[in-house]
């Protein structure tokens, strides 16, 4: 683990004690990609269905590109404020960033760096080309197993909507400090690192260090710490995909709170978004006979400026539910 000298944040809203399941992680659904695919898929619709969460193990992805991808991060964080701002630009919303998480209000005890994958994209992490294309090409293989667990004519027809030139991804490298504020008397149970949300996108795939911090909704209002595991993935499902399957898959609420005075977290998050034309529209091979859509149909481009203008918590399907 690299323990980083802290950035300059201010002191940000103190959440209240996380309220955790009993059976801490218990609940964690695992996907094993070594096992036969009728396996798997069924794994992952099981997963997508239950809690829009699930972890991959046996991805194929060397561990020793994750290391070196979380050693380049480590190193880049460390830097002077003022390097790392001058890296891609304050965040607006791409860029640098820190406290401030988008336009509206949101603060975290994090710093992060947010971009667009695409092939013009510059960042100062040699190994996140590497680590980018592998990622994506697990995403693909997900999603595949998804088609054909809801037997899909067309198997690639979801991995096409985020593998193609212009599908719209997006990456961010967030970096939780230790927090001193814990050393000062505070026993509420952590800070906010980042607030609870659902991703907008299709699919998301993260991938963090050792350091505990994240937790998503359970099933019953309480929150769930997901242990950490830094040879696995962790994959949420997103609000267009709980739309394209009608409801059937549920986009996962998730947070991060920040617990430890001395150690940092790092985390990856890779986002798979469609193209920005591509309409979203619940999937006619995921619905019975007699089920209506729940949803009206938008573009993904229209999905994101509706979301641009809301908070982290706010929920962004509720103003095109039917």
């Amino acid at each position: 683990m690299v323990v980083l000298s802290n950035p300059t944040l201010h002191q940000i809203p103190l959440v209240k004690p996380p309220k955790l399941a009993a059976s801490s992680g218990g609940s964690i659904s695992v996907v094993d990609l070594s096992k036969p695919r009728a396996a798997a898929s069924a794994a992952i619709i099981e997963a997508c269905e239950d809690s829009g969460f699930f972890k991959v193990v046996n991805h194929g992805i060397p561990l020793e590109l994750l290391c070196r991808l979380e050693a380049e991060a480590a190193a880049f964080f460390a830097r002077p404020p003022a390097d790392k701002e001058s890296a891609l630009g304050p965040a607006d919303p791409f860029g640098y960033g820190h406290q401030t998480i988008g336009r509206n209000g949101d603060v975290g005890w994090v710093e992060y760096l947010l971009f667009a994958v695409s092939s013009t994209t510059t960042v100062p992490i040699s190994s996140l080309g590497e680590y980018l294309v592998a990622v994506k090409r697990l995403a693909g293989e997900i999603l595949e197993l998804v088609a054909e667990g809801l037997r899909m004519k067309q198997r690639d027809r979801l991995s096409k909507m985020v593998t193609e030139e212009e599908s719209d991804g997006i990456f961010r490298l967030n970096h939780y400090p230790p927090c001193p504020l814990l050393l000062e008397g505070f026993d509420g149970g952590g800070l906010t690192g980042f607030g609870e949300h659902t991703d907008p996108q299709i699919m998301s795939v993260l991938r963090s260090d050792g350091a505990a911090g994240l937790q998503v909704a359970g099933k019953d209002g309480s929150w769930v710490a997901v242990p950490p595991d830094r040879r696995a993935f962790f994959v949420n499902v997103g609000d267009a995909m709980q739309v394209l399957t009608n409801g059937r898959f549920k986009s996962i609420k998730h947070r991060v709170v920040v617990t430890d005075t001395e150690r940092s977290r790092l985390s990856m998050i890779y986002f798979f978004g469609p193209a920005e034309e591509t309409r979203i529209t619940a999937m006619a091979e995921v619905m019975v006979d007699g089920e209506e859509r729940r949803y009206n149909e938008f573009t993904w481009r229209e999905y994101k400026k509706a979301a641009y203008k809301t908070r982290l918590g706010d929920d962004r399907l509720r103003q095109f539910e039917k």
